[in-house]
């Protein structure tokens, strides 16, 4: 625990600016923030928001172009991605007005039920991308550290919504104890594993 408050005490100014960031991301780009987040599952997430600025300058979600030959080289699962990102496009009208008007906990259950590709994972990575606060993100890296802390006993092999909750709550509990906020705690192993604070 000493170990982690000290890696956090020299990369929160950072983390915390990071924070910032994406409070401030404009309703204009909740539809590129949910994109990003489409494509991360199995990939890269620095060759997946390299895709996002190529859908961004190309204008994807008021135009009409293909898109698989931009995913194939860069995601995993591409064909199927780009039916989802497809998918989305035509569904954010009515998804952006929730969005901005539901709690966190209630919001993230709507994304997992309505938007193809998304799952817990995919949903609180969104959401803390465009500024909510205190939703796991249970990714590999997350995952593997909290095994290496003892949180939880070993990466399980899949996470239904039980398990993902379950797994949130340990996490929510740890970054109490060691007085670390959970979103921090979030990109402090993040850029542990990466050397980068990213999203």
């Amino acid at each position: 625990m000493e170990d982690l408050q000290k890696a956090h005490a020299l990369r929160k100014i950072q983390i915390q600016e990071r924070l910032r960031d994406f409070s401030k991301v404009s309703s204009d780009d909740f539809f590129y923030e949910l994109c990003f987040c489409v494509m991360t599952p199995q990939s890269n997430a620095f060759k997946c928001d390299e895709i996002v600025s190529i859908l961004k300058e190309k204008d994807f979600l008021y135009k009409d172009f293909k898109i698989s030959p931009i995913l194939k080289r860069r995601t995993r699962f591409y064909k199927h991605k780009s039916e989802y990102l497809k998918t989305l496009k035509k569904q954010f009208g009515s998804i952006r007005e929730h969005i901005t008007g539901m709690p966190s906990v209630e919001l993230r259950e709507f994304l997992v039920k309505n938007v193809k590709g998304i799952g817990y994972k995919e949903a609180s990575h969104f959401l803390r991308n465009v500024g909510h606060r205190d939703l796991a993100i249970l990714d590999r890296h997350i995952l593997r550290n909290l095994v290496k802390h003892k949180v939880i006993e070993a990466i399980p092999e899949s996470l239904n919504r039980q398990k993902y909750m379950d797994i949130e709550q340990k996490f929510s509990q740890f970054s109490r104890k060691i007085k670390i906020p959970l979103d921090e705690l979030d990109l402090l192993f993040w850029s542990q594993e990466t050397g980068k604070i990213f999203k």
